[in-house]
């Protein structure tokens, strides 16, 4: 960020991000792809005895619940966006296009910044509830961290109290790591005032 803000600051350019996000995006795997010697095998499902072997195996437990958790969790982001961005008041809308500026800049400059205030707080509890609701995968099949714990662990140990303080002692443990960086986030967003 303070690289960007010097170089703009010196060359009177802004950076470019998408070149820079595309060479990231795309170049660096591509690069350790070629570095690591390119280990892809691409092989043809084919029916030896009575299954299929080869190919690869998507499970319909994984589609259903990457399905329904993106639906889900899409709705209620898109209506956390929408509100954000209709918080951002009006005028200061009106003085960007009296400044002639171009509807792009409008939004990444001065709509954009204004609504992350409103938006990285309630984001926040949306990404912690869907850290919670993937807790749900057990309901389909899918094995995920709850079946692991209360499904195998307990049934190896029979230990049910500690398999459940262990349970929701690592799913405190991600949302308090998820909620800290999404504190940090919102601290650097917060409109200081002097």
């Amino acid at each position: 960020m303070r690289f960007a803000k010097r170089r703009q600051a010196r060359t009177g350019r802004p950076l470019p991000v998408f070149r820079l996000g595309f060479l990231l995006l795309l170049g660096l795997p591509l690069a350790t792809f070629l570095v690591t010697g390119m280990p892809l095998e691409w092989s043809i499902p084919t029916l030896k005895g009575f299954n299929f072997q080869g190919g690869v195996t998507v499970l319909p437990e994984l589609i259903a619940l990457w399905l329904a958790l993106s639906i889900y969790t899409a709705s209620f982001i898109a209506e956390i966006v929408r509100s954000g961005i209709q918080s951002v008041p009006q005028g200061q809308v009106e003085a960007a296009k009296a400044l002639s500026l171009p509807a792009g800049i409008i939004l990444r400059k001065v709509v954009i910044p204004q609504a992350m205030r409103v938006i990285v707080p309630q984001l926040t509890s949306q990404h912690l509830n869907l850290i919670k609701n993937s807790s749900l995968a057990t309901a389909i099949g899918y094995p995920d961290l709850v079946a692991v714990f209360s499904g195998t662990a307990l049934n190896q140990t029979g230990q049910a109290i500690e398999i459940v303080a262990m349970t929701m002692a690592v799913y405190l443990l991600i949302n308090l790591v998820v909620s800290a960086l999404m504190n940090l986030y919102n601290a650097r967003t917060l409109l200081k005032e002097r």
